[in-house]
């Protein structure tokens, strides 16, 4: 909230809580960075809560929350709405919708004649990624120069655009909730399908769950934010080096620091190159790609 290309001291912070105050303080604060701020920790807490899921899910630990896609369908649909100048509420909800195509091809697909399996979701969501990035490539070098900033940054990852995520914190609220009282059984799926269904567990009906909320999940962070890269994939193996793998610990665990990293690398890229702003997307691939690195040489079980 203090931090920026114009700084707010504590003093006109607190005193913008007070009647009276100043009408550019209350802006800044009000209009600019309050929503900013919430989105970054929405976005956040939503992507690694949905790469914790993944990763049980395809038990892989290198999947995070777009290794099915979600944000290669929402970048096409959210592209097209951009060519045809469409803004606000029809931005974002192609974005949304673009999402939950891309999912839903790959649970179709994967799935076939029969049951589906993590490979062959796993091995479904690649392929159908690669589509995509097809049809942005496509898209990108077909549109007009002046367009072309507005998509790079939406793919990158921005957040300055950003308003009150009143939809982003409900589906966040309402996820979480769902999974607070399944998150034991997260620790007996990465066991196997036989033996966590001799446990008692139903395994089918968990991973359609565990599916369906991770890609709720995913689907929302790409419509606020775009594509934020590393935070579903770095964050809960941060966790898990702290020596929590307890799933019912890991989660929340996993969202709250999801939360703050977007908030803290959001926060670096208003202000490291003032008045420049950058995408936070860059930002969090700064810091994610050596310390997923580091991990990988430090664990070899990785």
């Amino acid at each position: 909230m203090l931090s920026g290309s114009v700084d707010v001291s504590v003093k006109q912070f607190f005193d913008w809580l007070q009647p009276g105050s100043s009408a550019t303080t209350s802006e800044l604060i009000l209009d600019l960075r309050s929503p900013r701020a919430l989105s970054a920790l929405t976005v956040g807490a939503l992507l690694a809560g949905a790469g914790t899921l993944m990763q049980v899910l395809l038990r892989n630990p290198l999947a995070d929350p777009y290794i099915m896609g979600v944000s290669g369908g929402a970048a096409v649909a959210t592209m097209l709405a951009m060519l045809f100048s469409a803004t606000g509420i029809w931005l974002s909800g192609s974005a949304f919708v673009g999402a939950f195509i891309a999912i839903a091809l790959v649970f179709v697909i994967a799935r076939g004649q029969g049951n589906w399996t993590p490979t062959r979701l796993l091995l479904t969501g690649v392929i159908l990624a690669f589509g995509w990035a097809a049809l942005i490539s496509f898209i990108l070098a077909i549109s007009p120069a002046m367009q072309l900033r507005g998509m790079l940054y939406w793919l990158m990852g921005d957040l300055s655009g950003a308003t009150m995520p009143y939809a982003g914190i409900v589906i966040l609220v309402i996820t979480s909730v769902v999974m607070l009282p399944l998150l034991r059984q997260l620790n007996v799926l990465l066991l196997g399908d036989d033996q966590a269904s001799s446990l008692g567990i139903h395994t089918r009906r968990a991973q359609i769950i565990l599916f369906t909320i991770a890609s709720l999940m995913t689907a929302t962070a790409v419509t606020i934010a775009g594509s934020v890269g590393f935070v579903g994939l770095v964050i809960p193996h941060l966790i898990r080096l702290t020596g929590i793998n307890d799933h019912r610990l890991l989660f929340p665990a996993s969202v709250c620091a999801g939360a703050s990293l977007l908030c803290i690398a959001d926060t670096l890229s208003r202000t490291m190159l003032a008045p420049i702003q950058l995408p936070v997307g860059v930002l969090t691939a700064l810091l994610g790609v050596p310390l997923f690195l580091y991990l990988l040489y430090r664990d070899r079980s990785l």
